[in-house]
């Protein structure tokens, strides 16, 4: 489960930019609105399901503005600071035309730098996602349970979801089935309780032919 970049941005209007140019802090801005924007098509189903970064189709993603975002994170990476920490980490998703294809491993060291500068519990479930994926499911978990363990994103769904999916991953399924039932006691929101009780629903099913063999 990729957390990051993946809310509603509205279109980005061409008769704005200019303005958004003016200064390196800007351009990283306007890059990272650009390169999240480019996504907007692929992340829901036809039905309004959430489609999952690594499952979108990616031939729906809007070539034009990650043609200029990426161009744009080069021309500015020099800013610094939190967004443009940001802007790089949506230019790796956006430059893998496969999800197979992307550097996790960069995604985790640019987190571990934008979690020095911006300490954030959130910024710290982000990476202990990445870290997973990159290095394995366990040794995110190993994160995300110390950052349940301080209790600061306790009412935050997506901690839960978090663990869940890595533990559907490992085939631990009765952990599984039980973190999910967390994230959705915690979320009202259609869409992505929609999702949330699908994979439920497979960890379930997994947990059955699990107990039966």
């Amino acid at each position: 489960m990729c957390l990051h970049g993946e809310r509603t941005v509205f279109p980005l209007g061409k008769s704005l930019r200019p303005g958004l140019r003016k200064t390196p802090e800007a351009r990283v801005l306007l890059a990272l609105l650009l390169l999240h924007d480019s996504r907007r098509d692929a992340r829901a189903g036809p039905e309004g399901d959430m489609v999952l970064l690594e499952e979108q189709d990616r031939t729906l993603w809007h070539g034009d503005e990650i043609r200029e975002g990426l161009a744009l994170v080069e021309s500015s990476v020099s800013a610094g600071g939190p967004y443009a920490l940001q802007a790089a980490i949506a230019a790796v998703h956006a430059s893998a035309p496969r999800p197979e294809e992307t550097d996790w491993q960069q995604i985790a060291a640019l987190y571990s730098l934008l979690l020095g500068i911006q300490p954030s519990p959130v910024i710290e479930l982000n990476r202990a996602v990445a870290v997973a994926i990159a290095d394995g499911a366990a040794a995110g978990l190993r994160l995300l349970d110390e950052l349940e363990f301080r209790g600061e994103l306790s009412g935050y769904y997506l901690l839960p979801a978090a663990r869940a999916d890595l533990l559907r991953r490992m085939g631990r399924w009765p952990e599984a089935v039980a973190a999910y039932r967390r994230a959705l006691s915690l979320l009202s929101m259609h869409a992505e309780r929609r999702f949330l009780a699908r994979r439920l629903a497979e960890v379930e099913g997994q947990e059955s032919e699990a107990r039966t063999d």
